[in-house]
């Protein structure tokens, strides 16, 4: 692993069990798990704590992890302020076609922006818990990951001064570009998928134009509709990847967006500003295994998947639970099984999803791909999805995260 050997300025290292790199769901939900258990750990994040809270994101949680969230007591804001999605629609060749998931599994969807519950984190575990947390740090290092006491060290954003904390377990959950990516050693595997599209991310200030997630099926390309409150609604507009955009004005956006969600038997897209404009481009990844001696990741740190499927804040969730139960178990009775076992049992529900967002890319993105074989492959998985109670019951329990083990 990279690894370096730091003096720090102090004349004392600071010590915590654990340090979490990344105030992100993963991260913010491991300290809470970690501060219930009276076990202390310390969260170094790069941003600022306002920012983290306003930072726009996923907004689809899984029933299995708003329950694993409430057992906790970290999902009262959520169950109180959630909208419940039950249902979503297609629309291909101006037709819609409504497809009740909870009629067929008895689940549903919460629809709860992920700033919101970045902010119920944050409060859990600083101001309510009373946990440790350093916003705005600079340049973080990791000391020693080959030893049983490793070290990170930070630039202390106030002061300046270099601070060295030593832990018995650092906490990747900075991302794919973050510190705890640069120390993986050479045998880790990172296995990668460009779709070869981009979306067009938006958040336009306008009630939604329709009470479900709606995804537009369109030679032009992928179009999507996703209400996030009554006054907010994310869309998406499948685009070149890497396209600029700021060459998406606001009427060419909805020009699209009618074109793409146009269907004869509803009214015209309810059109409003646009608070947010940036381009993703679609690509998955997961690292293998996701636990190297006593750096474990979590999170976008250890794996993505582009938000085709809304899988990506669910799946941080579930590492979070684990690795925070795995953690518990290990410092407070000795017991080793959860972190021993946790990057198998978290790889089972990533690859899963993975797949899952694969399938979905096709549907989506079949049609515009000029591609005839493509497109009729498509269509053909959309019919089936229509006509038969067999794939439609598949395809709810994956859609839900039901397929794997909660």
């Amino acid at each position: 692993m990279t690894s370096t050997s730091f003096q720090p300025d102090s004349p004392s290292a600071q010590r915590f069990p654990v340090v979490i790199v990344g105030a992100g769901p993963a991260g913010l939900t491991i300290a809470n798990i970690l501060r219930a258990a009276s076990v202390d750990c310390l969260v170094l994040e790069l941003e600022t704590r306002e920012f983290i809270e306003r930072r726009p994101r996923a907004g689809v949680i899984e029933e299995w992890a708003v329950r694993g969230l409430r057992e906790r007591g970290l999902a009262d804001n959520l169950l109180e302020r959630a909208e419940l999605h039950t249902q979503c629609e297609f629309r291909v060749g101006g037709r819609r076609h409504r497809f009740s998931y909870t009629e067929l599994t008895g689940h549903h969807h919460y629809v709860y922006p992920q700033p919101l519950l970045v902010t119920d984190l944050v409060r859990a575990y600083a101001d309510v818990r009373g946990g440790a947390v350093r916003f705005g740090v600079r340049d973080v290092r990791l000391h020693d990951l080959d030893s049983d006491r490793p070290a990170v060290s930070y630039s202390d954003p106030g002061t300046g001064r270099r601070e060295l904390v030593r832990c018995e377990f650092v906490i990747g959950c900075d991302g794919a570009r973050g510190v705890t990516r640069t120390a993986l050693p050479p045998h880790a595997r990172i296995s990668r998928q460009d779709y070869g599209v981009g979306w067009l991310a938006l958040l336009a200030e306008t009630p939604p134009s329709s009470d479900c997630v709606v995804f537009g099926i369109h030679p032009r390309g992928f179009a999507g509709h996703m209400p996030r409150s009554a006054e907010v609604t994310r869309y998406y507009l499948q685009c070149p990847p890497g396209d600029d955009p700021e060459s998406w004005s606001h009427d060419r956006v909805w020009a699209e967006l009618r074109e793409r969600l146009g269907t004869d038997d509803r009214p015209p897209l309810t059109e409003g500003r646009l608070i947010e404009k940036r381009v993703l481009d679609m690509h998955n990844y997961v690292v293998e295994p996701m636990a190297f001696g006593r750096l474990f990741l979590a999170g976008d740190a250890a794996h993505l998947t582009a938000p085709i499927a809304a899988k990506g804040m669910n799946l941080a969730l579930h590492d979070a639970f684990l690795l925070g139960d795995g953690l518990v178990a290990r410092l407070t009775r000795g017991e080793s099984a959860g972190l021993e076992g946790y990057s198998a049992a978290c790889l089972d529900r990533v690859w899963d999803y993975q797949e899952f967002s694969q399938w979905l890319s096709e549907v989506y993105h079949g049609a515009s791909s000029g591609d005839a074989y493509r497109a009729g492959t498509a269509l053909a998985r959309l019919r089936r999805l229509f006509s038969s109670p067999a794939a439609a019951a598949s395809f709810a329990e994956q859609y839900l995260g039901k397929s794997s083990a909660s």
